[in-house]
């Protein structure tokens, strides 16, 4: 079992969630995953890991109820416990010292940038982190990444905070400055992170992104993650998650995202009914 030590709310639906996880937050490093169940017949339902501690032995994670089973999952409390948090799984982000290195995170995508905005930032680069959301409302973790990063840049699709528009306009707009960027890191939503790379690829600037396809052994065994990569079969859970995203198939990717959409509808529905 693994008990939940702490929970709040980020934002309307989306929870943070300590877990007590002494081996994991051992071993875990940025760009790293767990698999978690909420029960003993539940879905398995991979997260990156936001932060960990190796002291206090607990991981932390963040997430969205977009489904059955993160719905089930925000349902939980401080005290509750998962049944099973398997991990760290999937390659480490490759971090390094650099000059310039811009982060992008998109809604809940701020999650899983933050240990990598953190590590590129202990590592020596100067770090400019691009924050998006819909509305401030649904801005996430903005006081995290000041402390990880050297620089905050925030915009939100309506205007109510940072600048209006969306991440792409604020790394244009740094491009276009003729900042010296090094490397650009990419995680939220599948349309973002293929803007950011169509955006990024004639200036021939390295673009990684995060991907997060349906998963689940998180082995390579299952096959369900598969992307293609290159013109290249790849499994997201044991050759990623992280990849070069001027060769990532996002069109393919979005197809297979979307696979059993009517049946997490049906899930939704059959779950409000009972709950009502």
């Amino acid at each position: 079992m693994f008990t939940i030590v702490k929970k709040m709310n980020l934002s309307h639906d989306v929870y943070w969630m300590d877990i007590d996880a002494p081996y994991i937050a051992r071993k875990a490093q940025p760009g790293q995953f767990v698999i978690l169940r909420t029960g003993r017949m539940g879905e398995r339902i991979p997260l990156t890991i936001a932060d960990s501690d190796r002291e206090a032995g607990t991981i932390s994670l963040v997430f969205q109820e977009v489904g059955k089973s993160t719905m089930l999952m925000g349902a939980l409390k401080q005290g509750d416990n998962l049944d099973d948090v398997v991990g760290p799984l999937g390659l480490p982000s490759h971090i390094e010292k650099l000059g310039l290195v811009v982060i992008v995170g998109g809604g809940i995508g701020i999650a899983p940038v933050h240990p990598i905005a953190r590590g590129f930032k202990e590592a020596g680069s100067k770090v400019i982190s691009i924050l998006g959301a819909r509305s401030k409302d649904l801005l996430i973790m903005e006081d995290e990444m000041v402390k990880a990063s050297t620089e905050v840049k925030v915009c939100t699709d309506d205007g109510s905070y940072g600048q209006q528009g969306f991440v792409t306009n604020v790394l244009e707009g740094l491009i276009e400055e003729g900042s010296p960027i090094d490397m650009v890191v990419a995680i939220g939503p599948v349309p973002m992170m293929a803007a950011v790379s169509k955006l990024t690829k004639p200036y021939g600037i390295k673009t990684m992104v995060s991907l997060n396809p349906i998963m689940v052994d998180g082995t390579g065994m299952c096959g369900a993650c598969r992307v293609t990569v290159g013109g290249k079969i790849k499994f997201a859970c044991v050759d990623g998650p992280d990849f070069d995203g001027h060769e990532v198939d996002f069109a393919e990717l979005r197809l297979r995202q979307r696979m059993y959409l009517s049946e997490e509808r049906d899930a939704i529905e059959t779950l409000t009914y009972v709950s009502e």
